[in-house]
């Protein structure tokens, strides 16, 4: 009988999953230095190895059904990994298993069961066989009602990606028609509004933008003598200025440049209810590789 707290020293030792960690306790018999050798032969306990790395590449991708849907990031360390065949085949696996959960964590999420193995070790596996860090990084679920529309877009770099995307945008509108809200999700992907419009935006962002704009308002010889209510006017045209490209509905349209995204919702009668957009990688800072450096380190033992 192998003791649970056995298979924890070994886990905590090795980064391997919790049943693979079981697994080769049993077959060598509780020893748990036969058990790292017999991980290491199976190629498991490397992705131990591999938690420092940073996995900053991968894919987004997205799965609907009826009134649900997912938006999930999925990631590697580079973009080579992440087109190749094992690891869209993970990331579809990852996505329809979150689409048909009612977990709302990361943490959560790892812990998802599929055909008797949970997310985190499948994820696990991968890393060690496909030979870099694979980690969910961060996932939505979105939910509609009957009335609403689905807009989805993911946007394909590589023709060779069968599966998922560098960018993904999930937009739920209501009224309208599945084109609008198609076109709402192709025009959020692109153009990467923050909120829907002002009156989404938090009012320390306002206030802040604000400040910035009377700062430099009062900096400028040429207006800072002008009257309060002419300098106030001119810091209000600036803020909406240097806040529309934030918002969806301020936002030109993509495909009819003299129209803004608020009288094309208006024309079809739709309101954007709520939008979620990802950026493989979008806030990750990359590790930079100086391969000089790297070359005169192996050289010369540093």
């Amino acid at each position: 009988m192998i003791s649970a707290s056995l298979v924890k020293e070994l886990r905590e030792r090795t980064g391997a999953g919790m049943m693979d960690c079981k697994k080769a306790l049993e077959a060598t018999e509780g020893n748990i230095d036969s058990a790292i050798d017999w991980l290491r032969e199976k190629g498991i306990s490397k992705a131990a190895k591999k938690a420092d790395r940073i996995a900053a590449e991968g894919l987004t991708n997205i799965a609907v059904d009826g009134n649900q849907a997912v938006l999930v990031e999925l990631n590697s360390e580079t973009d080579f990994v992440a087109s190749n065949a094992q690891f869209l085949e993970l990331l579809n696996k990852v996505t329809k298993a979150l689409l048909v959960s009612d977990v709302v964590s990361v943490e959560d999420a790892l812990h998802i069961q599929v055909d008797g193995v949970s997310l985190q070790e499948i994820l696990l596996n991968a890393t060690a066989t496909i030979g870099e860090k694979i980690t969910l990084r961060r996932f939505a679920r979105v939910a509609k009602t009957d009335a609403d529309f689905f807009g989805h877009y993911v946007h394909k770099t590589d023709a060779k990606i069968t599966v998922g995307g560098r960018t993904s945008a999930l937009v739920v509108l209501h009224g309208g028609s599945q084109e609008v809200a198609k076109d709402m999700a192709m025009q959020v992907a692109s153009m990467s509004p923050t909120y829907i419009s002002r009156d989404h935006m938090p009012q320390d962002v306002v206030s802040k933008e604000r400040d910035i704009q009377r700062e430099i308002a009062m900096n400028d010889d040429a207006l800072k003598s002008k009257p309060e209510n002419v300098l106030n006017g001119i810091v209000e045209g600036r803020l909406s200025k240097s806040l529309q490209d934030m918002c969806l509905v301020d936002q030109l349209f993509f495909k009819d440049q003299d129209k803004k995204i608020a009288q094309v919702l208006k024309e079809t009668n739709a309101t954007v209810v709520s939008f979620v957009r990802y950026g493989v990688g979008e806030g990750i800072e990359k590790k930079e590789d100086n391969f000089v450096e790297e070359v005169m380190n192996q050289a010369f033992g540093k």
